[in-house]
């Protein structure tokens, strides 16, 4: 079936040029038959061009500097919005294939990896999204910011996938559902916060022990962290009395996320070494969920608690080749290294004696930070504004810088001179890799497909860092210059309008000249009565 669609689509393409240079060939004959019996030339250079006005030459050139503007005007807004052209994107969707061209989906380009072995480039599909390890809580922080400006931080995109986390993480098997696992399965789905909070009420009154119920309430009702602790405390208490009767698998995964939001509870209120003792016995007692990224937030306590050492330790850990980078990882690689050298830092004395063995790796690690996410230090340096973070990140894409930078701009303000080394060092990482599309220097080349999921994660309020920066498409650009040139000839028709109109009678006669000499040598080949002739046969 595939060879035959095959067939046909390579048919179409050449019977369709061969259409063209028909109706082209046919065109051309039309003209040469009826040009001397209608006398086009002087239809054309008399009656065409003498008969029109002025008024006519402005109405023209002013209507098509409008509709110009129309078009530019859809097209920067529809660029600004999905990040490429409209007239583009509809020409290379439906056009494209119908004159035998290859469609970009089903083309894998291959490009050099660190090792210099050829690699797949990563496709929309491969862009995974990543729970953000350090989101906040929608009924305390969230909601609060919705009271505050009437804008909503998540999009339903984030939201649902939420959902789908945990219905996959707290009810487990479907077919093994007690009757509060199945409100609770549809408590998640619901698009509602009302809704939401109603089903959890309704899954305490089938089941009072019910913990995942008072989870959604410590989640999307508590409006404080210490009453969202208190609700986690609970939901602890009697899921510890339930894991003592039978352990399920979907039991164990609440606990930890219940410990876990517990340590991020006293992070937020003050009881930072607190949280560092919960968050290291958690990832002691279950290391196989290093998936969670528990270690993150572990990173984070340990800078708030200025333990640069432990901070170290644990980058030693998991700052490892083997293992999947992030931001944080890398970024508090950059910050300790940035640390030790930069409350001496001068860019002018660097310039003069060169940089120490110190100073170049503190500028190697930023280099090697910023290549894996580059949209970082404009929110570090504050050259963007911040936002709250969502609930999920796609890793090297605008939504992982936004969450990274929120919880560590302080850190990075606290080390002396740490952020002066980073505005005088980071943007030096692009003469490095100038076509990040294509080859990577340290890491695999950038993803292209962040920027439609960073979209998807980030509102609508949010300007999307975009990497690498996009030029403005051609459509644009001739748009813009087609409306300027039509709008200066209206100006111009209207304020010398016997000028215009002998330029314009000058042009339409150069342009139609062609036409005539194509006839005239056409008449010397064969006489226009040959046609006459032929037909009367």
């Amino acid at each position: 079936m595939g060879e035959v669609r095959e067939m046909l689509k390579s048919w179409l393409s050449c019977s369709w040029t061969y259409l063209c240079l028909i109706w082209f060939g046919m065109v051309l004959i039309m003209i040469y038959v009826l040009w001397s019996p209608l006398k086009l030339q002087e239809s054309l250079t008399s009656v065409f061009l003498n008969t029109l006005t002025p008024k006519f030459y402005v109405a023209l050139t002013g209507t098509s500097s409008l509709i110009s503007g129309l078009i530019l005007i859809f097209e920067w807004w529809y660029f600004r919005k999905y990040g490429t052209s409209f007239i583009e994107q509809v020409s290379v969707s439906h056009l494209r294939p119908l004159l035998g061209g290859v469609e970009s989906s089903s083309t894998t380009g291959l490009f050099s990896s660190v090792n210099g072995e050829a690699e797949p480039r990563p496709s929309v599909s491969e862009c995974k999204v990543w729970r953000n390890p350090l989101n906040l809580f929608r009924g305390a922080e969230y909601n609060r910011y919705t009271w505050v400006t009437g804008k909503e931080p998540l999009t339903y995109y984030d939201m649902n996938l939420s959902a789908q986390d945990h219905q996959t993480f707290f009810t487990g098997d479907t077919q093994q559902l007690r009757p509060e696992d199945a409100v609770m399965q549809k408590a998640w789905r619901e698009r509602n916060p009302q809704a939401r909070i109603r089903a959890a009420y309704q899954a305490i009154k089938i089941n009072h022990e019910c913990a995942a119920a008072y989870v959604l309430l410590a989640e999307e009702e508590a409006t404080t962290i210490t009453e969202a602790e208190r609700l986690f405390k609970k939901a602890l208490m009697l899921l510890i009395f339930v894991l003592c009767q039978s352990t399920a698998g979907k039991d164990i995964n609440l606990l930890v996320y219940i410990k876990r939001r517990l340590a991020m509870c006293a992070r937020k209120l003050g009881r930072i070494k607190e949280a560092v003792k919960m968050m290291r016995e958690l990832m002691k007692e279950f290391p196989l969920l290093g998936m969670l990224n528990i270690h993150e937030n572990l990173l984070e306590a340990l800078l708030e608690l200025q333990a640069y050492a432990d901070v170290q330790a644990v980058l030693s850990k998991y700052d490892d080749i083997s293992l999947p980078k992030s931001a944080t990882i890398c970024y508090t690689s950059a910050l300790l290294k940035a640390r030790a050298v930069s409350d001496k830092f001068s860019p002018e004395a660097a310039s003069r004696r060169g940089l120490s063995t110190a100073e170049m790796n503190a500028v190697e690690a930023i280099h090697r930070a910023v290549e894996f996410n580059p949209h970082v230090p404009k929110y570090l340096l504050e050259m963007k504004s911040l936002i709250l973070p969502p609930e999920h990140i796609l890793k090297r894409g605008d939504s992982e810088a936004v969450a990274y930078a929120f919880f560590h701009l302080q850190h990075w303000k606290r080390a002396e001179g740490a952020l002066n080394l980073l505005h005088c060092t980071w943007e030096g990482t692009f003469r490095i890799i100038p076509y990040p599309l294509e080859k990577g220097h340290l890491f695999y080349p950038y993803p292209g497909c962040t920027e439609t999921a960073d979209r998807e994660l980030l509102p609508s309020f949010h300007e999307v860092s975009v990497y690498p920066k996009k030029e403005l498409p051609f459509f644009i650009l001739f748009t813009a210059g087609l409306c300027s040139f039509t709008a200066m000839l209206a100006m111009l028709t209207h304020q010398f309008p016997e000028l215009m109109g002998i330029f314009a009678k000058a042009f339409f006669s150069t342009l139609f000249a062609p036409l005539g000499f194509f006839a005239d040598k056409m008449e010397s080949f064969m006489p226009s009565s040959f046609w006459h002739q032929l037909t009367r046969i």
